[in-house]
C-alpha cells in the first residue's frame, strides 16, 4: 500500500525535527567547548593585554592542532637528574604512539592549564634499544622498574586498560631531557638536562610518591601488587 500524503508529510516533519535536534546538539557542544576554552584562557591570561587574550581565544577555537589532537596517553611519573640522583621531580607526560616502536611525549610539571613545559621524552621498544650504539644506550633508561613498582601511572584509566597498556610499556626504554629545572628555578635557565628513571627500590623519595598519590587519588603500592603478573622480557633482570 502506497504511503499517503499525510504519512509523507509526517516523515518529513520527523526528519526536520531530528535535523534540528542534531544541529542544536552540535551547537550546544561547540558552545560548551568554546566556553571551556574561554575559561582556560582566562585562567592563564591574567596580566596579558586584552588584545592578546582575544587572539589566544580565537586561535584556540579556530585553529586545528593536529599533533596535540593525536596525543592519546596521559602518564604521571618521576624523573631524577642523571648527574644527581637526589634531585627528583614529578613529570606529567602527554604522548603520541607515533610508530609501533616509538612514542614521543611532551612533559609538563603538572596537568593544569598553566602547567610549565619542562621537557620531552622518546620511548622505544626493547628491540630498537638493543640495536643502538653503546654510547647512545647510555642516554636511555629502562621502564621495567617504573611499571612493575607502580610508580608510573595513567591517571583516570580503568585498572584493566592501564594494566594492558603497561604490559606493552614494561620492556621499553626512554630518553628524556628536561629544559626547565623547575625544582630550582622559576625560569627555564641553562641547557637541557639528561634525566633518568628509577630502577630499584629505595631510589625514589617516599614523600614525593605519597604527595602525588594523595593529589591524584592513586595508590602506588596497590598498583605494584596488581602488576606482579606483568612479564618482563626474557633477557632482562627480574624485579621484586
Amino acid at each position: 500500500m502506497a504511503p499517503t500524503h499525510g504519512s509523507r508529510g509526517s516523515g518529513r516533519a520527523t526528519a526536520t525535527t531530528l535535523g534540528i535536534g542534531v544541529a542544536a546538539g552540535l551547537t550546544a557542544t561547540a558552545g560548551l567547548l568554546f566556553g571551556r576554552k574561554a575559561a582556560t584562557v582566562r585562567k592563564i591570561g591574567n596580566g596579558h593585554p586584552l588584545k592578546h587574550r582575544a587572539l589566544d581565544l580565537a586561535a584556540g577555537a579556530l585553529q586545528r592542532k593536529y599533533p596535540l589532537d593525536a596525543m592519546s596517553t596521559y602518564l604521571n611519573g618521576f624523573h631524577m637528574y642523571a648527574d644527581d640522583m637526589g634531585r627528583q621531580v614529578e613529570a606529567t607526560h602527554f604522548c603520541i604512539h607515533l610508530r609501533h616502536d616509538l612514542h614521543q611525549c611532551v612533559i609538563f610539571d603538572r596537568n593544569a592549564p598553566d602547567a610549565r613545559l619542562i621537557g620531552i621524552e622518546y620511548i622505544i621498544s626493547e628491540e630498537r634499544f638493543r640495536g643502538l650504539p653503546e654510547d647512545e644506550k647510555r642516554l636511555w633508561h629502562s621502564h621495567h622498574y617504573e611499571v612493575r613498582s607502580g610508580i608510573l601511572t595513567a591517571p583516570g584509566i580503568p585498572d584493566m586498560a592501564e594494566h594492558a597498556y603497561f604490559e606493552d610499556l614494561v620492556t621499553t626504554y626512554g630518553k628524556t631531557f628536561h629544559t626547565w629545572q623547575y625544582d630550582r628555578d622559576d625560569f627555564p635557565y641553562g641547557i637541557p638536562q639528561l634525566m633518568m628513571g628509577f630502577t630499584e627500590d629505595g631510589q625514589a623519595a617516599d614523600e614525593m610518591i605519597r604527595a602525588r598519590d594523595a593529589r591524584l587519588g592513586v595508590s602506588t603500592s596497590r598498583k605494584r601488587q596488581k602488576r606482579t603478573d606483568i612479564p618482563l622480557a626474557k633477557r632482562t633482570e627480574s624485579l621484586p
